[in-house]
């Protein structure tokens, strides 16, 4: 539910200009003071870097990869429905620019430069990169918590979320996303991901269901 607000919040915001938009040329101000104290070109690298994580190449065939994996695993199990994570993670790399892209064109919100947006561009509002890294290294992370011991899992889990923070602090870092961009895509990601957590036991059952 507290995702579902804040993303409700945040993109109408967004549609009206409102008030709380105040927070992105403030943190994008602050992000820059920064940039130019440390005058670290280590920093800046390694914010494309991690940037560059949530683009459709490295995360939809890590996603595609780990899909495999978890098919295999749940095969060696003598898991019921064991090739389920496949068809998982290509629904989930479909569905992300099904929502991005479209959401983009409606809102059309210029870059943390406020340059108006050239008639190719279809806006920043969510963050495409943002969202792709979320449902893509999520999904995977999700299915492969299935096939593993709840140990691995957990560790999984926590570099997923570490790589998705990563991508969206260096999206702001880097000056590619208003913070609110990448704040939004996060809440989008978390509902779908919930709700696909949720389903999996009955999607991909245990050995013994």
């Amino acid at each position: 539910m507290t995702l579902a607000v804040l993303l409700v919040v945040i993109s109408w915001q967004v549609a009206v200009d409102g008030p709380l938009l105040g927070i992105d040329p403030a943190v994008r101000d602050a992000v820059r003071q920064l940039r130019r104290t440390l005058h670290s070109a280590l920093l800046n690298h390694l914010g494309v870097a991690l940037s560059d994580l949530g683009g459709g190449v490295p995360a939809v065939p890590v996603l595609l990869g780990c899909a495999g994996l978890a098919a295999w695993l749940a095969r060696r199990d003598g898991r019921p429905r064991w090739w389920t994570p496949v068809p998982i993670a290509v629904a989930a790399a479909v569905l992300i620019p099904l929502l991005v892209v479209p959401a983009k064109a409606w809102f059309a919100r210029p870059g943390p430069f406020d340059l108006p947006l050239a008639a190719d561009q279809w806006g920043w509002y969510p963050s495409g990169h943002t969202a792709t890294s979320a449902i893509a290294y999520g999904t995977a992370a999700l299915l492969l918590a299935r096939v593993r011991p709840a140990r691995s899992a957990r560790r999984v889990g926590w570099a997923t979320a570490a790589v998705c923070l990563g991508v969206g602090a260096g999206l702001v870092w880097s000056d590619f996303h208003w913070l609110l961009d990448v704040v939004a895509s996060w809440c989008l990601s978390g509902l779908l991901l919930l709700g696909l957590h949720r389903l999996l036991p009955r999607l991909l059952p245990d050995a013994h269901a």
